[in-house]
């Protein structure tokens, strides 16, 4: 889901285009090893990035996830290398929350 201009401005560096949210893109990869790090629906996930997804079919891309819907948390703790299938899983509350104006 693309991420809003109003919202990129919470981005470190004020956008998704930033070296710094660049640096910290580039560690959450590393550190998953370009693999799903697995999400409190589905801890199992190891989804590769680039491949089929073993349960979907579909090709995986790997996002940042931001696992508290804080945009100003960007520690390791606060981050997570998802597929869409738990990105979107974790989203889905979040999401109906926000469309429903709360």
């Amino acid at each position: 889901m693309p991420v809003s201009a109003a919202k990129q401005k919470a981005y470190p560096g004020g956008s998704l285009k930033s070296r710094l949210w660049d640096d910290i893109k580039a560690w959450v990869r590393m550190r998953s090893g370009d693999r799903c790090e697995g999400s409190p629906a589905f801890p199992e996930c190891q989804a590769a990035n680039g491949a089929p997804h073993p349960v979907t079919g579909s090709i995986v891309v790997l996002t940042v996830a931001h696992i508290h819907h804080d945009l100003r948390r960007n520690g390791p703790a606060d981050l997570r290398h998802w597929c869409q299938r738990c990105h979107n899983k974790h989203d889905a509350p979040f999401r109906l929350a926000n469309r429903r104006g709360r």
